[in-house]
Order: C-alpha cells, then sequence, then structure tokens
C-alpha cells in the first residue's frame, strides 16, 4: 500500500517530507491513486484465471520493475553486496509473496475481497512495529486491531456460491500482514541507503527474479487472450510501477502520514470498479467488513 505495497512503503528518506498544503491538484492525485490501487485488484481478477497466479505476478513485478528501473539506475553507484541482500529480502516478503496471495486469491473470488483486506496492512505495520522497535500499542490500538479482526471475521463469514471466501480472505490478510513485515523492514534496514522509487525498483526487480523459475514452470499452456493481456498490462505499468511514482510524488508534497491516507479510498474504488465493471455484487457483509476495516484504521492513526 500502506497503503503499503502494493501498496507502496515509503521510505525513511521519503517519510521525512516537508509536507505543502492542500491544493485541488494534490487532492485529485490522491483519489486518482487510490482508483489506480483499487482497480488493480479488479485486473488481477480478470487475468489471474487465465495466467494462473504465479505467471501473473511475474509479468506484473518485471512490467512494474521496468517502469521504475530509471531511478534504480541513477543510483546505482551506491548498490554494495549488504544492501542488494536486504533489498532482495524485502522484495520478497513485501512484494513477491503478498503479490501472489493476492493474485491466488483472485483466481475464484471477487475482487472486492482482496481490496478490503488490502486496508488491514496499516494495522499490521502497527503490530509488526512492536517487534522491530519496541513501540508499544495503547489500549486504542489495541482495540483498533480487534474492531479490525472483527471486520475480517465478518468478511469470512459471507457466503457465495461455489467460492472459498474463507481461504480468500485468509491469503488476503495474510498477504496485509507479510506488508506490515516489509514496511518495518524498509524502515529498519534500509532507512537512508536510497530514496524511495529506486528501493521500490530494486524490491520489484528481485520479485521479480525470485519468482520466475517458478513462473516459468506455472506458465500457462494455453495463450492467455486479449482482453487478460491487458489486464496483465494495465497491472503492472499503471497499478505498479505509475502507482509508485504518483505515490512518492504525493509523499513529497504532502507527506507520507498524509499520503497514506489512500488507504481509506483503495477497498471503496476496488469493490466499485468490480461491482460496475465485473458486475460483482456488493453485499452487507462486505460493506459492513470495510467499515469495520477502515474504522480500526482511522481509531489507529488518531
Amino acid at each position: 500500500m500502506k497503503p503499503q505495497a502494493t501498496l507502496a512503503i515509503p521510505s525513511a528518506s521519503s517519510s521525512a517530507a516537508p509536507a505543502s498544503g492542500w491544493s485541488a491538484m494534490t487532492l485529485g492525485e490522491l483519489v486518482l491513486l487510490g482508483a489506480i490501487w483499487g482497480a488493480s485488484f479488479m485486473f488481477m481478477r480478470v487475468a489471474a484465471p487465465a495466467f494462473g497466479p504465479l505467471a501473473l505476478v511475474e509479468l506484473r513485478l518485471a512490467l512494474g520493475a521496468v517502469v521504475l528501473l530509471p531511478f534504480l539506475w541513477s543510483v546505482r553507484s551506491q548498490l554494495n553486496l549488504r544492501l542488494l541482500g536486504a533489498l532482495a529480502v524485502i522484495g520478497i516478503i513485501n512484494s513477491a509473496l503478498p503479490f501472489t496471495l493476492f493474485a491466488w486469491a483472485a483466481t475464484f473470488a471477487p475482487a472486492g475481497i482482496g481490496a478490503i483486506c488490502n486496508a488491514l496492512a496499516v494495522l499490521f505495520t502497527a503490530l509488526a512495529a512492536t517487534a522491530f522497535f519496541g513501540e508499544r500499542l495503547n489500549a486504542a490500538r489495541w482495540f483498533a486491531l480487534a474492531l479490525g479482526l472483527l471486520g475480517v471475521a465478518l468478511l469470512a463469514s459471507k457466503r457465495i456460491d461455489g467460492v472459498n471466501v474463507p481461504a480468500a480472505v485468509a491469503a488476503g490478510t495474510t498477504a496485509a500482514a507479510l506488508y506490515g513485515v516489509g514496511a518495518n523492514l524498509v524502515r529498519k534496514y534500509l532507512a537512508g541507503t536510497l530514496p524511495s522509487a529506486a528501493v521500490a525498483a530494486a524490491t520489484l526487480s528481485a520479485a521479480a527474479l525470485f519468482i520466475a523459475p517458478a513462473a516459468v514452470f506455472a506458465w500457462p499452456a494455453t495463450m492467455p487472450g486479449a482482453t487478460a493481456w491487458a489486464a496483465v498490462v494495465a497491472l503492472g505499468v499503471v497499478c505498479t510501477g505509475f502507482a509508485f511514482v504518483l505515490f512518492y510524488r504525493l509523499i513529497g508534497k504532502i507527506g507520507a502520514a498524509r499520503a497514506v491516507m489512500v488507504t481509506y479510498l483503495v477497498p471503496l474504488f476496488g469493490v466499485g470498479w468490480s461491482w460496475l465493471l465485473l458486475d460483482e455484487p456488493v453485499t452487507l457483509a462486505m460493506a459492513g467488513a470495510a467499515a469495520l476495516i477502515l474504522g480500526s484504521i482511522a481509531l489507529s492513526r488518531r
């Protein structure tokens, strides 16, 4: 998003950026980013059944890395083996594994489920900070976490004929937890090392290399159609590469604390796009779960 990374993770070099005042353009960019990241779950739902999760994630990572590669190339002289190792591990935890979990869920479950679960990354980031930095969660944050998990339970209780909803919710929740761990790893091991866009390029590249052997083995026997390919290109180029650039632009303009407010928009757009373009139903359980999870995020951030 964050959002966490699919949503993205700001590194320390960008998180301290001074926040300027809001403007109509800034607000528009924030809404645009929420719309793009929300659409990523719709694109996964379209492409995942045709490509399978591994091939889909490999293409997404590779396309996103290509878009961001100029940022990494500009700081290539700063790279060393230790830094490359940290980038590789974080790329696996923060991109390869959660992307694969979301893509696997998208092969059989509505896109809105993944979009709602993704918002939990904010809560898991705060929880993981207790392990990495010894930060304490006060009573309000523990309550917020419990409220978010209640939303997960409500979402998992949803009934859809022929769909293993609990499995999709479990995959999405695990992916969000990995985003939370990844955010803290970035903060702990990459603070002040590289610009955020370069970190994103490096971690996406490392994740693509990690997934590549399995993706080749799992490549679909039947060539996917034009619609699936268009969804993959949009997912990699727009929802991954361009979205990271836009997110870091927002961090530079209004600061990380304000930029992550896009977290509130992603589930709304994710469910909305899927309802509008894929004709997926919006149930009371989904609406209630989204309200609980987004409410828990608001409480946690207060």
